[in-house]
């Protein structure tokens, strides 16, 4: 469908103002997503340096790392020192005004008791405060500092990844971070349905562990039921066969099989109606109990043809397969230009700069990529004079 969307739409978010203390990528993801659906985000970072993320490069865009410009778009930049009156003055103010604050303060932490949410919700009732850390504000890891990595290690993730017996390996995305800011987003919409309720705000919080271990779905039953400990499957799936990379002719795709039907599909497309016909492949309890050995079998037959051949072949008989792009290819293909899932916005030191948009549509149509993402204390002089604590001490 066409994206007959004004660049000037303002989104369904529009008029929540939202204060962002957080730094480094769950927090700032989140509030990047608000500002895709329209909220007004001012991003308040320290005077010197601001978000460690604007240092994480190269690749360095402008005098940014393209770490940062990825998850910063659509938000005003001030500089503030938190830990001084002033500055904390400051943000009060702001807070005043605002309809939701996210920090990822370390529970704990100075920054956390000055901006305590007890003292936050007494002054601004209205104020829905997300709070996102690495384990929680509660239990014996509270206090442990935290990374994505940390998280999926400590979660989980990193026990089912990789080829069995090989070594752990963290996923390519930084699941335990995006994971946590996904959650923390869906927390603060639904705060802010409740707020249009009630008129208060509230406090949501959650963290990367907690989102980890919400994230594991069907590994976790497979465990609570029968008390294994799961392992890495590479690209195996543990409640489905066929499900994973193959290798073909020429490289490596994928086949998801996720019924009985599809497998007799694929038994037929392959040229292999013996493996269709064994009673006891097929059912997917079957071909479970039998996955080494029918793997071998496939993955036989699979070397007959390339990968475009195979997938031309699956696809023409509706078998779910796929090549396995890389990133160029990704972004190259015709079905994401489809999408409208690269859009351009005008950078003042970098010129266009591209971006990947918001992955929602509204009526079919999707937020448009609006503002760049801010250098350091870019707005401080259009937005901070409206907020400075010293006119007002003056006149006392």
């Amino acid at each position: 469908m066409e994206n007959t969307m004004n660049p000037t739409t303002s989104g369904p978010l529009a008029g929540i103002k939202v204060v962002d203390l957080s730094k480094i990528l769950a927090g700032p993801y989140a509030t990047m997503s608000l500002a895709d659906l329209g909220a007004d985000v001012t991003k308040v970072e320290h005077p010197e340096g601001g978000d460690p993320t604007r240092s994480w490069g190269p690749p360095v865009a402008g005098t940014d790392a393209t770490y940062y410009l990825a998850i910063n778009r659509g938000k005003k930049a001030v500089t503030i020192d938190l830990k001084s009156p002033q500055g904390q003055e400051t943000v009060h103010r702001m807070l005043a005004e605002a309809d939701v604050l996210v920090e990822n303060f370390r529970p704990g932490s100075g920054l956390q008791r000055i901006f305590d949410y007890k003292v936050l919700s007494g002054r601004y009732p209205h104020l829905v405060i997300l709070h996102i850390s690495a384990f929680g504000d509660e239990g014996p890891l509270r206090d442990e500092p935290g990374y994505d990595m940390i998280a999926q290690a400590a979660g989980g993730l990193m026990s089912l990844t990789g080829e069995p017996g090989g070594a752990p390996l963290k996923a390519g995305f930084a699941m335990g971070d995006l994971g946590a800011s996904l959650f923390g987003i869906i927390g603060l919409l639904a705060a802010l349905l409740e707020r249009s309720r009630t008129g208060l705000g509230q406090y949501v919080t959650t963290s990367l562990y907690e989102c980890q271990l919400a994230l594991h779905v069907n590994w976790a039953t497979n465990y609570f039921a029968d008390g294994k400990r799961p392992g890495p499957l590479g690209s195996g799936h543990p409640n489905l066969v066929p499900y994973q990379a193959y290798q073909a002719q020429d490289g490596y795709f994928v086949i998801a099989i996720g019924n009985d039907a599809l497998w007799q599909k694929l038994c037929a497309a392959i040229g292999r109606p013996d493996l269709g016909a064994d009673e006891v492949l097929a059912t997917n309890n079957g071909r479970l109990a039998n996955r080494e050995a029918l793997n071998i079998q496939l993955e036989l037959a699979l070397k007959a043809k390339t990968v475009v051949e195979w997938c031309e072949l699956f696809s023409a008989r509706g078998i779910p397969a796929s090549p396995i792009r890389s990133l160029d290819e990704v972004y190259a293909h015709p079905h994401t230009t489809a999408l409208d899932m690269l859009q351009t916005v005008e950078h003042p030191r970098i010129g266009a700069l591209q971006q990947v948009a918001f992955p929602v549509n509204f009526n079919g149509q999707r937020p448009r990529v609006r503002i760049a993402p801010p250098e350091l204390g870019a707005d401080n002089s259009t937005v901070l004079p409206r907020y400075s604590p010293l006119p007002a001490a003056t006149g006392r």
